[in-house]
């Protein structure tokens, strides 16, 4: 009787782990429809944008992705493109995009003159003590892998998105991170420019 009863608890065990990867792999294979014909043309099929005015999403944290098309939805983050692209996904489909991009590997990039001892890396790492711009390393890791669920992976990400970035903030254009806005405020052009070309060589 025990033995039955263990065979029938194993059984059902068996059967909910087969359904759950049956489900998973039909959500991968959703998520690899949605990107090939919506979003690889911006972002390329693995995530590695080789235009670098869009960012790189591979390695991405999926919560962070997440997050970023559920406010492009909202517009809580403005954007005439994503927000339109945005607006036609479920939560499901955001979701199962965002686990997508943040499974891929990202491509590493390369400083164009901020490497080490440059005033990108000091910034980066030490912030600027006269102008209260704190370390971006405090939030983004040494290395620039973020921390889940509260700040993006920035290493290896295009300089000109990231500058982008920075001056969106700065200018209020983009609105849905107070604590960057408030940074970038005091930040001067040469010094956004100098943090995007050693994030884009951080590794």
């Amino acid at each position: 009787m025990q033995f039955r009863h263990l065979a029938w608890l194993l059984s059902g065990l068996m059967l909910g782990i087969s359904i759950n990867a049956q489900a998973e792999e039909s959500a991968t294979k959703s998520a690899q429809q949605t990107v090939n014909t919506v979003c690889a043309a911006c972002h390329a099929p693995d995530g590695n944008s080789v235009i670098s005015l869009n960012p790189k999403l591979a390695g991405q944290h999926p919560d962070y992705i997440e997050k970023q098309l559920t406010e492009f939805k909202s517009g809580k983050r403005a954007n005439a493109v994503m927000s339109g692209m945005a607006g036609a996904l479920s939560e499901a489909e955001m979701k199962e995009l965002a686990r997508y991009f943040s499974s891929k590997k990202p491509a590493l990039g390369q400083a164009k003159s901020n490497g080490a001892g440059s005033v990108g890396e000091k910034i980066y790492r030490a912030g600027n003590a006269v102008t209260n711009v704190p370390a971006c390393a405090a939030c983004h890791s040494p290395n620039g892998a973020g921390l889940p669920k509260q700040f993006p992976r920035l290493s290896g990400q295009h300089a000109d998105y990231t500058l982008a970035q920075l001056k969106a903030f700065r200018s209020g254009e983009r609105a849905n991170a107070p604590m960057m806005m408030a940074i970038a405020a005091k930040m001067s052009d040469a010094e956004m420019a100098a943090v995007a070309d050693y994030i884009q060589g951080l590794r």
